[in-house]
């Protein structure tokens, strides 16, 4: 329990989080007190006497809820990464009036009328660059959650936020436990025939950790991939499958109808707004503006792979038949990833298990680190000491070559049973401009759930986790390196169709060899990667990349669906809606059971998240391919290509239009031809 006479460290926050001080018992007296403090300021900005100027206007609400913003996102974090029963609580107690706060700033109509009055003042009409830009689209966006409403609809527009926030933090909790919810405990060795050594020395220390004898498997990401690429005995993969694809519907855990109630509340609210549908309303500040773009280039690219894909499955299917016989079945949805694995090792004589010797997460991180440096000229330099959520969270600091402090940001690799799965960036403190001149930094973290060390061994991980930590260290750069006035245009909080540019072009450098010889050395002799070896791993880079295309755009074209189309009366229920939709995307047919929906936290785990936007993974991968032309004809360590797209990307956030800073890095629009190319599809 925390001591009484001592001061609730979530209301004086300072750059040095105290993670190890934080209890759930201060949740709920910090939201109160840090909720009184945001209504007093809000409302003194309604009734701020005499002119109105930017300071006291603009600059006051891009400030208005920072405080909040930083506590509450602690305490969101926590609940992420650290969660227990007590902290859960006092976050589902919290969360429905902090919502309410945020979702009613656009509708108090003093501050509406204040930011309005400013726009009619000269210095407001005559503002230019970043501030013109902020004023623009506060006024959009307010317009666009509700200023303009009656009494009536403002307090419904509320009702709904509310609703949405307790409803999709509901649905990511019943994510997590019907996903701890499952362990698998194989008594056999002889039944995990196939399966890699790392994966079962990590089968046999989880079962350990729970005094238990055998091989523990969970459907933690590093277990469950392992299971369905490796494992000989298709029962087990059958039965993993199986579990992992009806997350989220068990009676205590049934998110069903919570998708089918989210999805309403987003079309009502959008209709409430005087949109057409959800997405409308999402999209009209993004690089796509509406559903029916983003819907179009979906569809262009669909037809693009579609060749491509039923070729790859064909091919697969006489690859088993070569295998097992001309009277083999046809795959089932737990079949293909084995049977790819195995194909793809017989076209390329590649394994990827043969490449995870090379990439113990020391180095990868000691390689990306120097790769940034080279790049843009920043230092990364690890901090011991510095308060953490959990053992495993490591500290970094981050310095410009001049020795100017730009910011640090932690990093929590490995699974734990009381942290969500995936992997993902977030911002705890957003810097900006002093009064002095200065520069006061940035503070985030990079979360992950990759294979952690066993046996005694560092951690050894996939090719694939390497380039998600070099996603999200993209996603990281993005938020460290902002040198943007406006707060809350600052960092990653731009379009959402823009803002994975800055970490799928990461992704480039993984398979680039100059690179790799970075960081990719035997964990114990410290050599490189075989050049034989490494010339297997690009030849097989595009190895059945149409499917891996399909199965994102099958993902883009539910969302959409969801949130355009979809009608309760014609369509059924959602779960079976959507399973029908995925049958032109998936390689093998999907059982009758499955329910991925129930567990897709992109689109139901937040009030709006990848809602109407999962396409803006494609989009950006568009960009992303183009924009790494530049690197790749220029050098991939070219310090000035490298300046500028920290100079005109990294450093903008949202300071100005994202195509401008697009056509401001690469002289041009970008060219979708690129993206095809690196796919090997065009």
């Amino acid at each position: 329990m925390p001591n009484p006479s001592q001061p609730n460290p979530l209301l004086a926050l300072e750059f040095r989080i105290p993670f190890d001080r934080i209890r759930a018992a201060h949740v709920e007296p910090a939201a109160a007190e840090l909720l009184r403090d945001a209504r007093a300021r809000l409302e003194a900005i309604a009734a701020q006497p005499g002119v109105r100027t930017f300071e006291n206007t603009m600059r006051a609400l891009d400030h208005l809820t920072e405080p909040l913003d930083c506590a509450i996102g602690v305490v969101r974090h926590l609940e992420s990464v650290a969660t227990y029963p007590e902290l859960r609580a006092a976050f589902n107690a919290v969360e429905p009036e902090v919502s309410a706060f945020y979702s009613g700033i656009p509708l108090q109509e003093g501050l509406w009328k204040g930011i309005k009055a400013y726009a009619a003042t000269p210095q407001g009409a005559g503002l230019a660059g970043e501030r013109r830009r902020f004023l623009d689209k506060t006024v959009d966006d307010f317009r666009r959650h509700g200023a303009d409403l009656d009494a009536p609809g403002k307090k419904r527009l509320e009702e709904i936020d509310v609703d949405l926030t307790q409803l999709t933090t509901r649905f990511s909790e019943n994510v997590l436990d019907s996903t701890n919810a499952f362990e698998l405990l194989i008594a056999n060795q002889a039944e995990l025939a196939g399966l890699p050594a790392t994966a079962l020395a990590s089968a046999r220390e989880s079962a350990a950790r729970k005094g238990r004898e055998g091989w523990r498997f969970t459907l933690q990401s590093p277990d469950y991939f392992a299971v369905m690429t490796y494992l000989d005995d298709a029962a087990i993969r059958r039965q993993v499958y199986l579990a992992h694809s009806v997350r989220g519907t068990a009676a205590q855990w049934d998110n069903r109808p919570l998708v089918a109630r989210i999805r309403e509340l987003r079309r009502e609210k959008a209709r409430l707004l005087g949109f057409a549908d959800f997405a409308d309303l999402v999209l009209e500040d993004r690089m796509a503006h509406n559903g029916a773009r983003a819907m179009a280039f979906l569809e262009d690219l669909k037809a693009k792979t579609e060749r491509r894909f039923r070729e790859e499955n064909r091919k697969l299917l006489e690859f088993r038949r070569s295998l097992e016989g001309p009277d083999a079945p046809e795959l089932e949805p737990w079949d293909v990833a084995y049977y790819a694995e195995k194909q793809r090792a017989a076209l390329y004589d590649f394994d990827e298990e043969a490449l995870r010797p090379y990439f113990p997460l020391e180095r990868v991180t000691a390689g990306l680190f120097d790769l940034v440096n080279r790049l843009y000229g920043i230092r990364v330099s690890p901090e011991p000491g510095v308060p953490v959520w959990d053992p495993q969270v490591r500290y970094y600091n981050m310095h410009d070559d001049d020795g100017a402090f730009l910011g640090g940001f932690y990093t929590d690799w490995y699974p734990r049973e009381n942290k969500r799965d995936g992997g993902w960036m977030d911002a705890l403190i957003t810097g900006g401009p002093s009064a002095g001149g200065q520069f006061h930094p940035h503070l985030g973290l990079i979360c992950g759930n990759l294979t952690a060390p066993v046996g005694g061994r560092p951690a050894l991980l996939t090719h694939r986790e390497v380039e998600t930590i070099f996603h999200e260290f993209g996603h990281l750069l993005h938020h460290l390196l902002s040198r943007v006035e406006i707060r809350t245009l600052a960092g990653t909080s731009v379009a959402w169709d823009f803002v994975e540019l800055p970490s799928q072009i990461m992704e480039n450098w993984c398979w680039e060899r100059q690179a790799l010889d970075l960081f990719a050395r035997h964990w114990e002799t410290g050599e490189p990667i075989p050049d034989a070896l490494f010339q297997k791993m690009k030849r097989a880079r595009t190895f059945r990349a149409a499917n891996a295309q399909m199965r994102q755009l099958g993902f883009g074209f539910v969302d959409l669906l969801l949130h355009t189309r979809y009608s309760p009366l014609r369509d059924g229920d959602p779960v079976e809606y959507t399973r029908r939709l995925l049958r032109e995307f998936v390689p093998a047919p999907l059982p009758p059971e499955h329910a991925m929906i129930a567990a897709f936290t992109h689109l139901f785990g937040s009030p709006v998240g990848y809602g109407a936007g999962y396409y803006s993974y494609k989009w950006a991968e568009v960009l992303d391919a183009d924009a790494f032309t530049r690197f790749r004809d220029e050098g991939i360590f070219s310090r000035e290509i490298g300046r500028r797209f920290r100079e005109k990307i990294l450093s903008q956030g949202d300071s100005q239009d994202p195509a401008e800073l697009y056509r401001d890095f690469m002289g041009r629009d970008p060219d979708p031809r690129a993206l095809l190319e690196r796919s090997g599809l065009a």
